[in-house]
């Protein structure tokens, strides 16, 4: 998660390229290089958790919420609103939808990008661990926007424990064979194989504006670290976080001062 939000386009111009890799394969990479083959904006769904208004985190949990009560009707018009304006969608929360995408989406292609299972765990734990911590939700619950980011955190945890064959609650999230159980998914959910692109980054341009049917660009395929954009993101998020806090309790303790002076007067 990290970088700056995209923002969306042409609101007729349907999605087309439905990224299915899971956070931490180089979602972040592959949002950047859509957006050049495709030339439009594409939605790092990390990014834009943790960086757009409040209605937006909260019109993902509401597509959560009516997919669970059986609405699919509900779930679909929320996707609907949640994507328009935007050629492709990469990461998380959007990976947690990819069937609903289809349905919406029909034309559209599914990318699922790849890497060694051991790594990706090696490289997503901290991030899983320091995002489950039991006290998050009160810290950043008055700040607008990250304050659905517990509640987005928890359906992801579900979605990973449902992929290992758990539901139970305490049942640890994650693992290497996470990643593995998610692209078998992705590759028994997309029925056309010709519509579905599995690859690794490290494979460039080629194969993927093969699939697209563009012509390769003569620039390096985008490297974007997605460690350091969560790190700084992460950064961003806590300093927004203290000040908030910082305010609330000077204005509660001049609230108090002030009380204090009038009883005595």
């Amino acid at each position: 998660m990290g970088g700056v939000p995209s923002k969306p386009g042409d609101p007729s111009r349907p999605l087309e390229v439905i990224g299915a890799g899971y956070s931490r394969t180089g979602t972040l990479s592959v949002q950047l290089a859509l957006e050049k083959l495709l030339d439009g904006p594409v939605m790092h769904g990390g990014t834009h958790i943790l960086s757009r208004e409040d209605a937006f985190p909260r019109k993902w949990m509401q597509a959560y919420n009516a997919r669970r009560a059986g609405d699919k009707e509900l779930t679909l018009k929320l996707l609907r609103e949640l994507t328009a304006g935007y050629v492709g969608i990469t990461d998380l929360p959007g990976i947690g939808f990819i069937g609903e995408l289809q349905e919406i989406y029909p034309e559209a292609k599914v990318l699922l990008v790849t890497r060694d299972p051991v790594k990706w765990w090696r490289s997503v734990e901290p991030v899983a661990r320091n995002s489950t911590v039991w006290w998050l939700p009160y810290v950043i619950f008055p700040v607008p926007g990250w304050r659905w980011f517990p509640s987005l955190v928890e359906e992801w945890s579900m979605y990973a424990r449902t992929l290992r064959g758990r539901t139970d609650e305490n049942t640890v999230a994650g693992g290497p064979t996470v990643l593995e159980a998610h692209n078998k998914f992705v590759m028994d959910l997309v029925p056309n194989k010709d519509r579905l692109l599995v690859m690794e980054l490290k494979e460039g341009w080629e194969p993927l504006a093969r699939f697209l049917g563009k012509p390769v660009p003569e620039e390096p395929f985008p490297r974007a670290n997605d460690a350091d954009s969560a790190e700084q993101t992460a950064k961003k998020v806590f300093g927004k976080v203290l000040k908030i806090w910082v305010g609330m309790f000077t204005v509660a303790g001049v609230g108090v001062y002030a009380g204090r002076r009038l009883w005595k007067s």
